[in-house]
């Protein structure tokens, strides 16, 4: 990645290889994740039945009734 790179070099020796440790960490963390949902991914949508809606993202929305006669 970085070639002919002193500075980097001596970051390495000095503090490690991070990008790389990261790198297996995230990957490493990732394939458990996908371990730990593969449950939940074979039950079918049937099988857990309808689930709810989520809640409508927050903020101003121009969805309100007029008021009915009477009641102005």
């Amino acid at each position: 990645m970085f070639q002919d790179s002193p500075i980097y070099d001596r970051l390495i020796a000095e503090r490690g290889d991070v990008p790389t440790q990261v790198r297996r960490e995230a990957e490493r963390v990732s394939r458990e994740l996908e371990f730990v949902m593969q449950p939940l991914q074979s039950i079918g949508r049937s099988q857990l039945g309808e689930l709810p809606s989520p809640p409508p993202p927050p903020g101003w929305q121009r969805n309100a009734l007029m008021p009915g006669p009477g009641q102005l």
